[in-house]
């Protein structure tokens, strides 16, 4: 029945998810088999009517779900109960502050970084990124971008793929973040292992902004 539940968050079932839920408050909580909650899985596939919904019938969050949707309060009190909890990775692969910058916002990313998140933390999963990455990728926010760069995020650091935060804002457009990158060193001539250059990106999916910033 979880399952289930998970695939009607993954489709976007909002009605059918509130009817499951009253009839078994339960489902509120599950997880899937790496331990990613009803309520992650919302913020994952951007189902924000979901993951409000959620948020009200699951209970005291975890460090992860907590990042993910902003929870200061929840964050402290993780946190002085265990430091240590700012740098724990999901089951999944994430630690707190790739989910902050990827999904909540600089407050957030703030708080984490002020009680103990790495700056140059790896994510445990196949992207093997850092969050930097996750920000600019899901997030864009210019406010959360320049706090991690102020904190001291490599901004030259490369993901799976060798892939750069120069060749991710490129690739969608984000001109302002490429700007503020390159004010902080970003490097243009750094190939992915494809090959290929920021402005590549840029041009292939006509980014032209982004593109003349990159010439």
């Amino acid at each position: 029945m979880s399952q289930h539940f998970l695939n009607m968050i993954r489709k976007g079932q909002t009605a059918e998810i509130a009817s499951a839920v009253e009839e078994s408050p339960e489902l509120a909580l599950a997880r899937d088999p790496q331990g990613v909650s009803a309520l992650m899985l919302a913020v994952y596939t951007g189902q924000p009517m979901i993951r409000d919904f959620l948020l009200a019938k699951c209970g005291d969050l975890d460090i992860w779900e907590a990042a993910a949707v902003g929870d200061s309060h929840r964050l402290h009190t993780l946190i002085a109960s265990d430091a240590m909890m700012a740098r724990e990775v999901s089951g999944d692969g994430w630690p707190p502050l790739h989910l902050a910058a990827a999904f909540a916002d600089a407050d957030t990313v703030t708080l984490l970084l002020e009680h103990g998140a790495h700056i140059h933390q790896v994510s445990h999963n196949p992207l093997r990124n850092h969050a930097l990455h996750a920000c600019i990728a899901l997030n864009g926010s210019i406010d959360s971008v320049r706090v991690l760069i102020d904190a001291g995020a490599d901004v030259n650091a490369t993901a799976a793929g060798g892939y750069s935060p120069l060749h991710q804002a490129a690739a969608s457009g984000k001109s302002e973040v490429v700007r503020l990158l390159l004010r902080h060193g970003a490097k243009k001539d750094t190939t992915c292992d494809k090959g290929k250059l920021p402005v590549d990106y840029a041009r292939e999916r006509n980014h032209l902004d982004a593109a003349a910033l990159l010439v």
